[in-house]
């Protein structure tokens, strides 16, 4: 049998739906976010990244900085193993007490990503209730539907945001049988956001527990950096918030915060959290860190936030097609999977400019788009730049601008040398 036919097959699979993905070969420069050296064929050049879910920049702080080389100087880099085997470093007890004073929770529980969090939270909460119906939105991440599947319980899908349609399906259940709610705040692809409190509402009123996954907001919105249950007053009502340490904290792994006989039963049944290495001393005290500085900062939120409607106020003054978003994700359609390649490349390739590919089956077919996630280090030049960049490739690759033309009309209109005028910023 030739197995290297099966992988090669699934690999034409993916080129024929144009949907192959190319990794940038990508340097970041410490202290100039966000430029970075791209490097191809041979060559090294400065490029501006777009894209990057380090929100805040807070991968480049100097207090983070400075925790993660004394941390690693003091204590080496590994961590040694599983915590149940090589014992919990002390940087990461530190970081879990920060969590949980940061969503308001008994305890915390560190995992080595938000995937993983995700994927062993859920399903080891689920299997410890007893017949556990799971609701889950339906554009829910992937951890969570993985969380979900390795539940092995009984789920349920609600239509995004739906809230009749959630109410519907608690009402069919049994009001005593055990019920778990998951859904996200910030949802990343289009910048939505659930109704949180009344999700909680119906929550009470048919017995459910809930799980929202913060990974989008955490260190992005509240007064300490809560996320979006924090903004709105609501942490008390959620019981299991989960997190990453990935975005905006600008470091590396997820958590979830919650009850102490909750947190204490998926660190002591949890595959992923018991058979898997700890994070290092030099990452969580990088955590600890970003976390504490952002509690009491509010400056790097502020200005992120303000650069965020900038864009979109420029993008959408250009006529080009921004998605609706309440947040600081900035979507900009382009509606077809081998368009939206060929508009990241051309952006790379003739403006300097890092704009990853967002196709399926990250995002439904036929919303294929760019993810354009302004910083607060993203300038009003930048965003001028960006603006400019993306209206000559619009308008060479044809692609529909907001009101539907397509982009050979729009070059027949000179809509490329047009003077867009500020916003605002």
């Amino acid at each position: 049998m030739n197995y290297q036919r099966f992988f090669e097959d699934a690999i034409s699979q993916v080129h024929a739906e144009k949907r192959y993905r190319v990794f940038a070969n990508l340097e970041r420069i410490a202290g100039r976010f966000p430029r970075a050296v791209w490097r191809a064929n041979g060559t090294a050049s400065e490029i501006t990244v777009w894209c990057s879910n380090d929100y805040l920049c807070m991968g480049q702080h100097p207090d983070v900085i400075t925790a993660m080389q004394q941390a690693a100087g003091r204590m080496g880099t590994g961590a040694g193993g599983t915590r149940n085997i090589s014992g919990t470093n002390h940087p990461l007890v530190e970081l879990e007490i920060e969590l949980a004073e940061l969503h308001n929770k008994p305890s915390a529980l560190v995992f080595t990503s938000g995937f993983v969090s995700n994927e062993a939270g859920i399903s080891t909460i689920a299997r410890l209730l007893p017949n556990c119906l799971i609701l889950s939105d339906e554009l829910n991440h992937s951890s969570m539907i993985e969380g979900v599947r390795r539940s092995g319980v009984e789920k349920k899908i609600f239509r995004h945001n739906d809230l009749e349609h959630l109410e519907s399906l608690l009402k069919s259940a049994d009001k005593e049988r055990a019920k778990l709610i998951v859904f996200e705040s910030v949802y990343s692809m289009d910048g939505d956001i659930a109704p949180i409190k009344e999700i909680a509402d119906l929550a009470d009123r048919y017995n459910a527990m809930t799980y929202i996954d913060e990974v989008h907001a955490v260190g992005m919105y509240g007064a300490h950096g809560g996320g979006i249950t924090e903004r709105e007053g609501l942490a008390d009502r959620i019981d299991v918030i989960e997190g990453t340490l990935a975005k905006a904290f600008g470091t590396l792994g997820g958590y979830i915060t919650g009850s102490r006989a909750l947190i204490d039963a998926v660190r002591s049944y949890a595959p992923g959290f018991i058979f898997t290495t700890a994070l290092p001393p030099a990452i969580a005290s990088a955590a600890t860190a970003s976390i504490r500085h952002l509690k009491k900062s509010s400056v790097e939120r502020e200005a992120q936030q303000k650069q965020a409607q900038v864009t979109k106020d420029e993008l959408a003054g250009a006529g080009l097609p921004v998605m609706p978003s309440d947040t600081h994700i900035v979507p900009l359609l382009v509606g077809d999977p081998e368009l939206c390649k060929a508009a990241s490349d051309r952006l790379l390739d003739m403006h300097g400019i890092y704009i990853q590919p967002i196709n399926y089956p990250t995002v439904p077919r036929g919303t294929e788009r760019l993810r354009i996630t302004p910083g607060p280090y993203h300038t009003d030049q930048l965003i001028d730049e960006l603006r400019d960049a993306l209206l000559e490739t619009w308008t060479e690759l044809g692609i529909p601008f907001a009101d539907g033309r397509s982009g050979e009309v729009a070059k027949s209109d000179r809509i490329i040398s047009l003077v867009v005028p500020k916003s605002g910023g």
